[in-house]
């Protein structure tokens, strides 16, 4: 008797058990439900304003509970954003946090900032479309961007300051030596890059590869009517000395202008932005990316398929 009652009193006790987890998992479902809905304000680095509209639109579509309010301009101000402004909960920009930066905001916040890479961004030259001169050596844009070579043919930035073009092209390039403001000109995006470059035969722009590389954006194609993308010097090959920016020449770095793509959150628990982030690290956000021609931190496999032909 005793024994049976033993048996009842522990078989009772496993299914209180298995009903409080069930309810705990519950309550934690709706909770984790519950900090992806709302809205949020990200900063997000001009250049990659296309990519980044369609990575928000995917997203939204996905979690409808969850608005992303993003604003674009250039990096420096994002950065700005993300230490001064306490609305600010995520930017997207060209570099991860220094060790003082990271310094800063933990003595602010009382916890580490969550970043990382999510794609590679390729800087590509643009020339007029009936502009038989395609071709650029490292030397040659070191020449012409401190007005020592071809100073007729003005080289076009999306600004003149605290984008990031300005400043990878300043660190990769130049290595210290300045611009020649006399052929460095600064229109206010890149979208005015590119117009500009349209409607003159002798200049040259720069612009993230996003802008000008997607075959489905009917925008970009119609661009690639009125501009085109030149060729670099590739300094590690040898059969092929000129590329341009596509995929596998950004990936494998033949291609010589390129640069990663970060996100930086201010969350300390798994709430839009931390959200949004892994969205873009995954499968969906990486498909965006690859169809805008930047370079994926996720490996695609190509498999082979054998069809029934019966």
């Amino acid at each position: 008797m005793i024994r049976k009652l033993c048996k009842g009193t522990c078989i009772l006790l496993f299914i209180i058990f298995l009903f409080e987890g069930c309810n705990n998992n519950k309550d934690k479902s709706v909770h984790d439900k519950n900090q992806l809905a709302g809205s949020i304000y990200l900063s997000v680095d001009e250049s990659f304003r296309p990519v980044m509209e369609e990575q928000i639109k995917a997203y939204e579509s996905s979690f409808p509970d969850t608005r992303l309010i993003a604003t674009y301009k250039p990096e420096a101000d994002c950065l700005k954003d993300y230490f001064r402004d306490t609305l600010n909960r995520m930017i997207i920009i060209t570099r991860g946090l220094t060790d003082n930066e990271n310094k800063f905001m933990y003595d602010s916040l009382n916890y580490h900032p969550a970043w990382d890479k999510i794609a590679t961004d390729a800087v590509s030259l643009l020339v007029h479309i009936d502009n038989p001169d395609t071709v650029f050596t490292i030397e040659r844009l070191q020449q012409q961007l401190t007005g020592q070579l071809n100073r007729d043919q003005p080289i076009v930035f999306d600004g003149l300051n605290a984008t990031s073009t300005v400043r990878y092209i300043g660190d990769s390039i130049l290595k210290g030596s300045k611009f020649d403001t006399a052929v460095v000109k600064a229109a206010k995006n890149s979208r005015e890059v590119i117009d500009y470059i349209s409607g003159n035969k002798k200049a040259i722009g720069l612009v993230g590869i996003s802008w000008i590389g997607n075959p489905e954006d009917t925008a970009q194609v119609n661009m690639l009517k009125k501009v085109k993308i030149a060729y670099v010097q590739c300094t590690q090959c040898t059969g092929s000395p000129f590329v341009k920016p596509m995929q596998e020449s950004i990936l494998t770095r033949r291609y010589p202008l390129v640069r990663g793509l970060y996100y930086i959150t201010k969350e300390n628990y798994y709430g839009p932005a931390s959200s949004f982030a892994n969205f873009m690290k995954t499968e969906r956000g990486q498909l965006i990316f690859k169809r805008s021609y930047l370079g994926t931190v996720m490996d695609f496999v190509i498999r082979n398929v054998k069809l029934n032909t019966k």
